[in-house]
């Protein structure tokens, strides 16, 4: 699969395949840790905004590079990613049911989102519930 994504997309796909997360983006492979970074967020304002994602999801990879630069470019949003085949009860949790998946949440509740990869339309919802 990568080899028909580098193809098709050239070094972006095979910069998205080996990509190190950003030391803004904080991954999440087991509930016990989710649960503790949730619950401490949610008595929060700040925004935090959830890539559901898996390792076998090529738009996902796509999305992966993107989802870093916002969060270099948003620093006061906390970013977080959970792979759906590691943690699949925090998926079940919040109704994740394709991916990628990115949920917005504040105050512990879900604000908003976006099934697909679609840069634009995370981009704009999270300035819009940023200052929310």
């Amino acid at each position: 699969m990568g080899g028909i994504l580098s193809s098709l997309l050239g070094d972006a796909a095979s910069a998205a395949e080996g990509e190190s997360e950003s030391g803004r983006v904080s991954k999440f492979s087991s509930s016990t840790r989710w649960q503790l970074h949730f619950n401490e967020i949610k008595e929060s304002s700040k925004l935090l905004v959830i890539d559901f994602t898996a390792s076998w999801c090529g738009p996902c990879k796509m999305m992966s590079p993107v989802f870093s630069g916002l969060a270099e470019k948003f620093t006061d949003v906390e970013f977080a990613k959970v792979d759906v085949d590691e943690v699949p009860d925090v998926a079940r949790e919040f109704g994740v049911q394709a991916m990628p998946t990115f949920v917005l949440v504040k105050r512990g509740k879900e604000v908003d989102r976006i099934i697909g990869a679609k840069k634009d339309e995370l981009e704009r919802k999270i300035v819009r519930h940023m200052s929310s």
